[in-house]
Parts: structure tokens; C-alpha cells; sequence
């Protein structure tokens, strides 16, 4: 049985493909269209999915989307007859409505002259989410939580999942959303691209949390495990704030009222310098998070007695949260897949048909590359039809001899300063590069993260940068030991480390870890394990392979990224590709400073 799963008409529109029960392919459509969180229906992605199990569409037995729009209908209906919203926001949810019952029609544009044979059904989004917790997890039992924004009517969803069984215990629904509140917090601090939420989790350690009173205004906790928003702070009950959208990068009005600005001072400008502030109120706002997340979980844990959790939509990326859990909750294990917000309803929706139909689970997620990988041909062939353009650049490639050579060679560059692309095997699923389409760098340097800004990323100086690390050394180095294969969660750095790894040790102690294992990423296991013979440190500094823009997908996109950066070598596959020494010098003298967003 083949299912093909989607999250389309909504940010960070994807697709996988499920074969009897076991993952075969799955990526994001902004990889292809190159438009972060690209939003609409997505035709590349279903392509690259098909390719990769070698189908066709007609081969498509079940088509899964996660969304339903009878999901929540009496909940709909009171609002609406309670509330009296905005006429454009109920004629809005029904074109969107019509939108989503155009599956088959839509991949009959996508693919001409194939029939389309498979059975469409609509998974209500939470159950996605759940499902994309639980059915990939490697739990057999576990209490399961979904906290987003908002997706057929609901915010937040949990329940139970035992074996092939998922039951749904409860829901929160439209108007009130920790996401939102996340989101409208977001905007006010001057962020306003769709995906901004974790800038305003790496400014929260430079401030205090002295606005924590006024969140408890905006954020109210209930007896039940639950929370409620104050509405008179947001618009999105009122008036019309799109949730889904044709095709492109996802955008929305103001979320909040002007009451917030009463209640917190003035919004800030995004072209306004950072106040103390304006960190005080990013503090504040991750508390309060934290403060309803650990209500709803703690609540959950006694009520069930189980000590494993699975969590996924959009608030599960809300990694410094996650990597409180074993503390603040008695919760032992955490769960968060590597796409854990819309994309990852793709999957959810997938495997929530399977086991539907009758499949039982049998397939774990213990690895994110599920994305395109290429051939040492394609490889070959790319660079022999660059052979000038490299050559102008002052680049010299060769390939290493041995997969022992091109670690040791790697490390060694590593560890002299160097930033290297590093682009192998399939790509990573989920918006976290983790060792497939990832640029690495030496954590011991203090001037790390300014030499990675002014060469690359250009992005602002308050955000960090993160660590993969061994995963034998966890507890050597960190204050928790778990498995954080997906870089899903925050830990504190052990206080007599932090000294040797400042550039992935964050203002307040923390780093964003991911833990690498020989079985699942052996290559990249084996450079870290190299740069650990040469220092003594088993980690490398791991961030995105890109500038401003999606992860890159193929090699021709990892190669222009490399030249038109000034990062010092791209290790493709089995070739190096480096900078020769004159270029390198003369490119040093350009000044290496933060750059300021």
C-alpha cells in the first residue's frame, strides 16, 4: 500500500511517502521553489517523493492531507453565532475550504496524462500532528501533546497512544492558542516574517523576565490543565488573519490590538535598535510559554501516569522549552520528530491513514535524511561543467582517498578556523541541517560566530549557533543526558566546559544540541570523531547550509552558496573544494564583524 501524505494551502507545504508502513521519502516544497515556508500546493515535492520510490502517481493508493474541514463543526458553529466575526473571515475559511477539496484535480494538473486512482481523505490537523509524534516515536506507550497555532478550529490537542492505538482526550480550541500569543509577541518585538518565533527564543536569555506579570494578563492558566487568552489583547477572533494560502511565503497582518501596545509601551520598529526592553519583554514572553506548556504537560503526566512524551505542531520547536521538560515535569523521555510544525502533518496525516486501514506500526524515525541525495556522477558532472568558474574563483578540487582521509582532512581544516560547506547524502527532513546539508565550524573559537556573520549568515548577533556532539559524550559535556537526534531540545552546558566550546554556548549557558550516531550518519560521525582526535572536543559547530534563503537541496545550489560566499572550502561528497591560499589572504582583510538584522 502506498499513501502519499501533504500539508498543502498552508506555511511549509510538504509531502512524503509512506510504503507499507515505512518512510520512503519526504521533504518541504520551499527546497524546491527556494521561498521559505513556501506555502500552496506542493507539486516538487510530490515529484522528488515519487522519484524517489520509484512510482508514478497512479501507483498512489491513499492521498492523506492534513486538514479536515468537518473537523470541529459544533465548535465552529458556536463561535460564529457567539461571536459575530467579521463576515471576510468566515468567506475566507470557505474558499479555503473549496480550495482543499480540489486534491485529485490539482495533482491531475500536476501530472498530465496520469490517472489518479488514489482515495483522498482529510486528517483533522491535530490528529496529524499527534500521529507524527506517536506512530514514528519509539514509545510504545506514551501521552502525546500537539501545540501550534491554530488548524481546523483547534490550537492544541492530547491523548494517549498505546501500540497501533492513538486516542484524542482533548482539545483546545479557537480563539485561544499559546502559538498565536507566541506569534503576536513575535510581531510586536519588530519580527515580522511567518517563522520569526525563535529569534525571540535566543534574545530571551539577554533579558529579565520583568513583564512576566503583564503575560499573566494576556495568558490566563485554568484549573483543567488548559489556558485562555485575553482577547481584547488580539484581532485574529475579529477580523480576518489568512491561515492559509495560493502558493508563495506565508504572510499576516497584526495579530494584536492596540490594547497590547496600552499594556507593554509602543511595538518596536524592525528597523529599531534592540532596548533592554525589548529583551525583558522576549524573556518574559518564553516564560510565559514555559509557565502554561509545563500547566498542560504536568497535568497530562498525572492524570495518565506515564513517563514518556511525544510532542509535535509548530510550539514543539520551542526547543529550550523541550529541554526543560525532564526538569519541570516527571516526565523521563521526550520525543519531538525532526519536523515537528506543518510540514510534519505531511507524515502525521500519512500514518494516520495507515494505521486506519488496518497497518500496524513498525517504523521508527531515527534519522531526518529522507530528502534528495546525488550521485558521485551528478557530482562529477556538475563540477566538470564549472571548471572555469572555479578556477576564476581561485578554487583547487580534489578528491580525497579514502572516507577516513576526507574526515581527517576536514577535521584538520576545522580546526585550523576554517568554515566548510559540507554537503552529503540525502537531504535533511524538517527545517534543522543535521550533518547532510550543514556548515561546520571549530566551537572553541570565541570569534566564531562574528566570522561565520560577516562570511555567510548575516544574521543577528544575539542568536546562536548550535553543537552536534557524539552521541557517547552527551553526559561529559551537558548537564542532561538524552537522545536529541533532531536538535529538538536545549541543555545546559556542564559550567567547567563552557569555556572550551564558546561558540555554541549561549548567554545564558545552554546550547541547542544534536546528538550524531554512527549508525544513522556515519560520515559525519567520522568528522567529528576526527576533530575530536586533533582537539579533545567531540562536538562541531553544525549550522544551515544556505545564505538567507531555504537549505540547499542540490549541489549546484551548495556550490553557488560557496562561491558567492567567502566560506573557505565545500566538501562535496568524496571532492574538497578549496580556496587556494591568495585568495583566502586577500579575502581575510575584509573586516569580520556581526551584522545586525
Amino acid at each position: 500500500m502506498i499513501v502519499l501524505g501533504l500539508n498543502a494551502f498552508h506555511a511549509d507545504a510538504a509531502a512524503c511517502l509512506v510504503r507499507d508502513g515505512v518512510l520512503i521519502a519526504a521533504a518541504e516544497e520551499e527546497r524546491f521553489r527556494r521561498i521559505k515556508h513556501w506555502a500552496g500546493f506542493p507539486s516538487e515535492a510530490i515529484g522528488y517523493c515519487l522519484r524517489e520510490a520509484g512510482v508514478s502517481i497512479g501507483d498512489v493508493n491513499h492521498v492523506a492531507i492534513n486538514q479536515d474541514s468537518q473537523a470541529n463543526q459544533l465548535k465552529k458553529a458556536a463561535f460564529v453565532l457567539k461571536q459575530r466575526p467579521d463576515l471576510g473571515l468566515v468567506l475566507g475559511r470557505l474558499r479555503n475550504r473549496r480550495a482543499r477539496a480540489g486534491i485529485p484535480e490539482l495533482l491531475a494538473e500536476a501530472f498530465p496524462g496520469a490517472p489518479i486512482r488514489a482515495q483522498v481523505h482529510a486528517v483533522e490537523h491535530h490528529l496529524a500532528h499527534l500521529s507524527s509524534a506517536f506512530d514514528v516515536s519509539p514509545f510504545q506507550e506514551a501521552v502525546v501533546v500537539s501545540v501550534d497555532g491554530f488548524g481546523d478550529f483547534a490550537s492544541t490537542a492530547w491523548g494517549v497512544g498505546r501500540g497501533d492505538q492513538l486516542s484524542v482526550e482533548g482539545r483546545v480550541h479557537f480563539p485561544h492558542s499559546l502559538g498565536l500569543f507566541y506569534q503576536a509577541l513575535t510581531q510586536y518585538l519588530g519580527f515580522h516574517h511567518y517563522g520569526d518565533e525563535y529569534k525571540v527564543m535566543g534574545l530571551a536569555p539577554y533579558g529579565e523576565p520583568r513583564q512576566l506579570k503583564q503575560m499573566r494578563q494576556i495568558v490566563r492558566l485554568l484549573a483543567d490543565g488548559t489556558f485562555e487568552l485575553e482577547l481584547a489583547y488580539f484581532r485574529h477572533h475579529r477580523e480576518r488573519t489568512p491561515h492559509q494560502w495560493e502558493s508563495g511565503s506565508p504572510t499576516y497582518p497584526d495579530l494584536f490590538s492596540p490594547a497590547l501596545e496600552d499594556l507593554l509601551g509602543p511595538r518596536r520598529n524592525p528597523d529599531q535598535p534592540l532596548e533592554d526592553n525589548h529583551r525583558d519583554i522576549a524573556r518574559s514572553v518564553q516564560a510565559m510559554y514555559e509557565e502554561a506548556f509545563f500547566h498542560l504537560v504536568t497535568t497530562l503526566q498525572a492524570r495518565s501516569g506515564l513517563t514518556d512524551l511525544a510532542l509535535a505542531g509548530g510550539c514543539a520547536a520551542n526547543s529550550v522549552a523541550n529541554g526543560k521538560i525532564r526538569r519541570m515535569t516527571p516526565f523521563r523521555r521526550v520525543y519531538v520528530q525532526a519536523a515537528a510544525g506543518d510540514a510534519g502533518g505531511a507524515l502525521g496525516a500519512a500514518f494516520s491513514v495507515w494505521r486506519k486501514l488496518g497497518g500496524a506500526r513498525s517504523f521508527v524515525m531515527n534519522h531526518a535524511f529522507w530528502g534528495p541525495g546525488y550521485s558521485d556522477d551528478d557530482l562529477a558532472a556538475l563540477l566538470a561543467t564549472r571548471t572555469d568558474e572555479l578556477a576564476h574563483a581561485g578554487c583547487q578540487v580534489r578528491r580525497a582517498a579514502s572516507e577516513i582521509e576526507l574526515c581527517e582532512d576536514t577535521a584538520a581544516a576545522v580546526a585550523e578556523g576554517q568554515v566548510v560547506g559540507w554537503f552529503q547524502g540525502r537531504m535533511e527532513w524538517g527545517p534543522r541541517a543535521l550533518g547532510a546539508r550543514s556548515i561546520v565550524c571549530d566551537p572553541r573559537r570565541a570569534d566564531m560566530k562574528q566570522i561565520l556573520n560577516a562570511k555567510i549568515k548575516r544574521r543577528e548577533s544575539f542568536r546562536p549557533f548550535a553543537p552536534s556532539v557524539l552521541d557517547g559524550a552527551v553526559a561529559d559535556w551537558f548537564e542532561d543526558d538524552d537522545d536529541v537526534p533532531f536538535m529538538m531540545q536545549v541543555f545546559q552546558i556542564r559550567e567547567d566546559k563552557r569555556g572550551a566550546i564558546p561558540a555554541v554556548t549561549h548567554v545564558d549557558g545552554s546550547g541547542r544540541l544534536q546528538t550524531v550516531h554512527r549508525a544513522t550518519n556515519p560520515r559525519y560521525y567520522g568528522l567529528i570523531e576526527a576533530f575530536e582526535a586533533i582537539t579533545g572536543v567531540p562536538m562541531v559547530l553544525n549550522t544551515s547550509f544556505n545564505e538567507n534563503e531555504p537549505v540547499v537541496c542540490t549541489p549546484e545550489q551548495a556550490l553557488d552558496c560557496f562561491l558567492r560566499t567567502r566560506m573557505d572550502r565545500l566538501v562535496l561528497g568524496d571532492r574538497i573544494i578549496e580556496r587556494q591560499p591568495a585568495f583566502v589572504a586577500s579575502d581575510a582583510a575584509a573586516p569580520v564583524s556581526a551584522v545586525e538584522a
